[in-house]
């Protein structure tokens, strides 16, 4: 049985507050499913320009949609307490009245992002990366579905700890889990109720990036029976990122030709950034009134 397909929008936060929450009031009356935001400590492509905090941001947006699921695309751990996270996203579920949800991701190294130096924390490597990562996922989790709970890991460590009140989410928020690696993508098929890929970086190709993350599905596949969960209880979401997605805006039969090669591959949800060129407006408009209905009612062109 095929999955619905989900169509959403990544937004950048370095708009006004009024230029952000108009952008949002809009892409919510195009009907897309989903409007995410970034999470690091400023932009990493350029640190001394306008850039509002993730969470902050969030939770102000929420007040202002009223349909359209919300969440970060991804939350980096790396920046925050578990703990604290799942207090930020438990608040956040009540004021959008259960419409979070929570996007979750190991973080980038310092050879990207200058956080870790600016702001003096650590910046772990791989290895470490996941296994914190892991915790910070249990943990989360735990918060979310428990009104107190207790943790000792390697990393972390909770001691009766309250969480009231009870998400709005039974049994709590929907948490994406973006992985690429292996080790990532064991503990999604684990916890993950949406797992997300890039598929590469900016100059990767698009063949390249269909063929990994087709790799990538049919690993979580594996996972997923090796645990005995069901692989179909994780949704397959795809973030459009890099140079070769820049036009995907330019046509209907060039964003056609894309999402149907993504679906084929097992994708269900597909994930947009906010067209860079004001001349795609027009046509990515069109696109959500005219081309995405018929995707998720089958009506294939």
């Amino acid at each position: 049985m095929s999955k619905e397909l989900r169509f959403g929008i990544m937004t950048i936060q370095r708009l006004s507050w009024e230029k952000e929450v108009q952008r949002w009031k809009n892409i919510e009356a195009l009907r897309f499913d989903s409007i995410w935001l970034a999470d690091h400590f400023l932009d990493p492509y350029n640190p001394t320009g306008n850039w509002y905090e993730a969470w902050t941001l969030l939770a102000a947006l929420a007040t202002m949609t009223e349909r359209i699921k919300i969440g970060t695309l991804v939350t980096s751990i790396p920046l925050r307490h578990p703990a604290i996270l799942a207090r930020q996203a438990l608040t956040v579920d009540h004021i959008s009245n259960g419409r979070l949800e929570l996007g979750l991701g190991s973080g980038v190294s310092g050879e990207t992002d200058p956080v870790y130096e600016m702001i003096g924390i650590d910046d772990w490597t791989p290895h470490e990366r996941v296994e914190h990562f892991k915790e910070q996922v249990e943990i989360i989790d735990k918060c979310l579905q428990n009104r107190e709970i207790s943790y000792e890991g390697n990393y972390y460590s909770i001691k009766n700890a309250y969480m009231y009140p009870s998400p709005i989410q039974k049994p709590r928020p929907p948490i994406t889990i973006a992985a690429m690696g292996k080790r990532m993508l064991k503990i999604t098929a684990q916890f993950a109720d949406t797992w997300n890929s890039l598929g590469g970086d900016w100059n990767t190709p698009a063949e390249k990036m269909l063929k990994k993350t087709h790799e990538r599905n049919e690993t979580l596949n594996q996972y997923c029976n090796e645990i005995g969960r069901n692989p179909q209880a994780i949704n397959r979401s795809f973030l459009f990122f890099g140079e070769c997605f820049n036009s995907i805006f330019e046509s209907e039969e060039k964003f056609q030709d894309i999402v149907r090669q993504f679906k084929d591959i097992g994708i269900n949800e597909f994930i947009f950034y906010y067209p860079r060129e004001p001349n795609q407006l027009s046509k990515f408009e069109q696109i959500a009134k005219e081309l995405i209905p018929k995707f998720k009612t089958g009506r294939w062109i």
